[in-house]
């Protein structure tokens, strides 16, 4: 039997938001402007660290702008140019394109402090956000078999609570323990990526592009190896750099090996006075996995809409996961708030079901590309033979930003937004 700490109005909402990342914050910001009351309950207690790379094209820095969020160089963000791709022997800058659906640079902001802004976004929208409040199971309707409510336990005491709402978003990530009680799992034909991660003290880390290396060696063995995935060095602007490296559970080499011993080795083979050597490592290598290509399904369900790593949001082409959060976030929260005016239970449930469509019309074909990207590219000779081909075609690479980054007008664009605006539309969306 729960025990109820707070009054039970103030613990009932229209909206509950488990999860306060990138996809809950904005999920909670946007349904709290709209005029609803929503509970935005995070496990943790801010600040708190996640794995990332830590940089943001230029999708992510729209959803930024529309939250209101302070991005100037003032408020500590460092702004990037565009993507440096070192491969095959060539390097080769390319800038974020000139769109006008988005703007023309990405940014740079630690995990740490980068979700605590958007937290805090949503408080000063109207969203009641409790900190260290573990949720556990879901609450269910006998009868219809609807989640309306969660069992949480809340403080550094672990009081148990109950919170009540009619509506209930998954926003806790790619474990997403709530989705799982209520049936939804993995799908398993969906690819999955690792990323493993660090910080240097380093002199490049004021560096105005981020940085992508195709090929990543394995040199520790009597022969070098190429592995299937990419390494990145972004530059904090703080005086350390991220490096890390994401890798594909599509490769032969995904489970039989270490990847933080790989990282460190990739390191030790750059050039020393980039400075990325144990002694100026400024924290553990972590890991996270990547759930990519819609790995759950359905995004709506009895009560329940995920959002972010919960649904799979992650691009399977480059391995973003913020901009897809906070953009399902803002579609999610768009549905909410159409269903919510509804006058009946039925007309309600009509407005709900639309949810995972619009996710669908939205990706649904160009992460089929992605899929399709994906199985190419575990082939590490294949990865080999694109970086040392694509890379010497400037406009090649041009359209190969556009396609990895998923930048394109939708409407009015030039050749290269329409092929790949075309691509996306006839691939099925699954």
């Amino acid at each position: 039997m729960s025990v109820e700490t707070e009054p039970l109005s103030e613990n009932t909402a229209d909206v509950i938001v488990v999860g306060a990342g990138p996809a809950g914050s904005t999920t909670a910001y946007h349904l709290a402007k709209a005029g609803l009351d929503v509970l935005l309950l995070e496990k943790t207690a801010f600040p708190r660290e996640k794995v990332c790379g830590d940089g943001l094209t230029p999708r992510a820095v729209k959803q930024l702008v529309a939250m209101g969020i302070d991005i100037s160089e003032e408020a500590g963000w460092l702004r990037n140019k565009g993507l440096r791709i070192i491969g095959g022997g060539v390097r080769l800058q390319l800038d974020w394109p000139d769109l006008a659906s988005f703007p023309d640079y990405g940014l740079v902001r630690k995990r740490d402090d980068f979700d605590e802004q958007l937290a805090r976004q949503a408080q000063k929208a109207g969203a009641r956000l409790f900190e260290r409040c573990n949720v556990g199971a879901p609450i269910v309707d006998d009868r219809t078999g609807r989640i309306t409510g969660v069992h949480a336990k809340l403080g550094e005491e672990k009081r148990e609570v109950t919170f009540h709402a009619p509506l209930v978003v998954a926003a806790d990530g790619n474990s997403t323990r709530l989705s799982l009680a209520m049936g939804l799992h993995r799908r398993e034909d969906r690819p999955m990526g690792v990323a493993v991660r660090t910080y240097f003290t380093s002199p490049r880390h004021e560096d105005d592009y981020l940085e992508s290396w195709l090929e990543l060696w394995d040199r520790r063995g009597a022969e070098d190896r190429l592995l299937p995935g990419y390494g990145w060095i972004f530059g904090m602007g703080d005086g350390t750099s991220n490096v890390g490296l994401g890798v594909l559970n599509t490769s032969d080499s995904f489970k039989e090996l270490d990847w933080r011993e790989v990282l460190k080795a990739w390191c030790a083979s750059m050039p020393e006075d980039w400075g990325y050597t144990p002694d100026n490592m400024t924290g553990p290598i972590r890991g996270a996995a990547l759930p990519m290509a819609f790995n759950r399904q359905p995004h709506y369900t009895k009560g329940l809409l995920l959002v972010g790593d919960a649904g799979g949001l992650v691009n399977p082409f480059n391995g973003e996961g913020i901009a897809y959060a906070m953009e399902s976030g803002q579609i999610a929260a768009d549905v909410i708030v159409q269903a919510h005016a509804r006058p009946t239970p039925a007309s309600r449930e009509l407005a709900l079901q639309r949810y995972p469509r619009v996710l669908k019309d939205t990706y649904g074909g160009y992460y089929t590309l992605g899929r399709a990207f994906v199985k190419l590219i575990g082939n590490p000779k294949v990865m080999q033979i694109a970086a040392q081909r694509g890379l010497t075609h400037p406009m090649l690479m041009k359209f190969t930003l556009k396609l990895l980054a998923n930048l394109t007008d939708p409407t009015g664009g030039d050749a290269m937004d329409r092929i790949i605006n075309g691509l996306s539309r006839v691939a099925p969306k699954a």
